[in-house]
């Protein structure tokens, strides 16, 4: 719609309805609406966060292309360089323990935070969680602080008004206000993984990121993330992690977990669909179906079966898969939750235990040394602690690559390969990995399942 057609659409909707030019502010507090109280109460606790980190660069003409920068990842001399970022993060107690984005200050080196009263403090980081996109730091030092409380994510709804307060580009701290413009938005890639947002339509800019977005009463509804947009400025899409979740990370570090544990489930599982749903009788899309499942699974255990169709955890629905962890996520290690699904006709409600993911049977974690061309090659075998730390398919088995050193990391190998056979000779145990390291050839072959797809290496000596 052209700006001039708006303007006179908007005239003629405005004599079109007289009786609005009748209210008239009756007082002096109704002219003067102002968030200004929420933004006394909930800008003190909103910090400015400059992080150092060192990352190695090679100098490979091969490096931004498409097909020979992966063959030469390892070409060219490393030279250290020093990355800086500009973030925003929130104190969330007077001693000083405050949350920010983990794409803001991870594997930082030196973090510095900065106050909206300009006291400086220096930080370190006593929790990550890329996937989720959190960390959780501490500065040293600090009593006496201004802090957010927490808002009951869960009863934030469509329509809200919010406030994103944060330092975007570096200009100093920044309020703007939205409202909250969509719940349960689990298709955005935020770190390592897939998380499960607020969306704001309050502007989100660089350097927001790891800011408050607080209610109308100065609580924390959400951290601040990331935004949708083609040129990297706010087009009114952004994302939050909700609160709930960021209170069960918080707890984690104050526990004194340097990494965020969160339940196993030990299950693949889809969103059911339109076809879907016509396929299962249903009137309406609704719950998500289990299409893989790890027998040692608390589901597994608790009676589900592949093909139910989960439809509530703890009473909340869940639409997708990242929305069902997300809710086993804030009930947190060691709780029970209650999970309603459906099979066939019947719908039936069971209680799981939330658990962390078995690491047994044993790894028999080895490690190739010696005059090898796989000197440098860590293998473990798979159980349910290496699914959930790899990401891998619930009913993943076999030997998975965990780590490449010297010449182990020349082969082509990567970390979460499964291996297959080396020089034709197929691989059962990590002790056939050993064994066969060993064979004196110049010409190898390993196999390997990368991303689900078989992938073959052939190098020479």
């Amino acid at each position: 719609m052209r700006p001039v057609t708006l303007i006179a659409f908007c005239a003629a909707l405005a004599w079109a309805i007289p009786a609005r030019a009748e209210t008239v502010p009756n007082s002096l507090a109704e002219v003067q609406l102002s968030f200004g109280p929420v933004v006394r109460h909930a800008a003190p606790a909103v910090v400015n966060i400059y992080a150092q980190r060192v990352v190695a660069q090679r100098a490979s003409p091969f490096a931004n292309d498409p097909f020979f920068g992966d063959l030469f990842r390892n070409f060219g001399q490393v030279t250290p360089r020093v990355q800086n970022a500009l973030g925003s993060g929130v104190i969330l107690s007077e001693d000083g323990i405050v949350v920010s984005n983990f794409h803001v200050v991870g594997n930082a080196t030196e973090i510095r935070v900065v106050l909206n009263d300009r006291r400086e403090y220096d930080a370190e980081i006593i929790l990550t969680d890329e996937e989720s996109d959190l960390a959780v730091l501490r500065l040293r030092g600090a009593s006496g602080l201004p802090n957010l409380h927490f808002a009951d994510s869960d009863a934030a709804e469509v329509g809200d008004l919010v406030l994103a307060i944060g330092n975007p580009f570096g200009v100093g701290q920044t309020v703007s206000s939205g409202i909250i413009s969509g719940l349960a938005r689990s298709g955005i890639a935020v770190g390592s993984g897939r998380g499960y947002f607020i969306q704001t339509d309050a502007p989100i800019n660089p350097g927001n990121s790891g800011g408050a977005l607080v209610d109308m009463q100065g609580r924390l509804v959400g951290v601040n993330t990331a935004i949708i947009s083609r040129s990297g400025a706010s087009h009114g899409i952004g994302f939050a992690i909700p609160a709930n979740l960021v209170a069960a990370v918080v707890e984690q570090a104050r526990a004194g977990q340097s990494s965020f544990q969160r339940p196993w489930a030990g299950v693949t599982a889809q969103a059911v669909d339109a076809a879907l749903a016509d396929a299962f009788g249903q009137t309406a899309p609704e719950g998500v179906i289990l299409l893989e499942m790890h027998p040692d699974s608390p589901l597994a255990k608790a009676g589900l079966l592949r093909g139910d169709v989960v439809l509530s955890v703890d009473g909340a629905a869940v639409n997708s898969a990242p929305e069902m962890m997300f809710r086993l996520s804030v009930q947190g290690l060691g709780a029970q939750s209650d999970l309603t699904y459906r099979r066939g006709d019947q719908v039936t409600t069971t209680q799981i235990a939330l658990i962390a993911a078995p690491d047994s049977p044993d790894r028999q974690a080895r490690y190739v040394d010696g005059r090898s061309a796989l000197r440098g090659l860590s293998v473990a075998r798979i159980n349910p602690a290496v699914i959930s730390e790899y990401n891998l398919a619930p009913e993943a088995e076999g030997i998975i690559v965990t780590g490449l050193e010297q010449f182990a990391a020349r082969t082509g190998l990567r970390r979460g390969d499964i291996l297959l056979a080396i020089n034709g000779a197929a691989i059962t145990s990590t002790e056939d990995v050993v064994q066969l390291a060993r064979e004196q050839t110049r010409t190898w072959l390993i196999e390997v399942l990368r991303d689900g797809r078989r992938v073959a290496l052939r190098f020479r000596l």
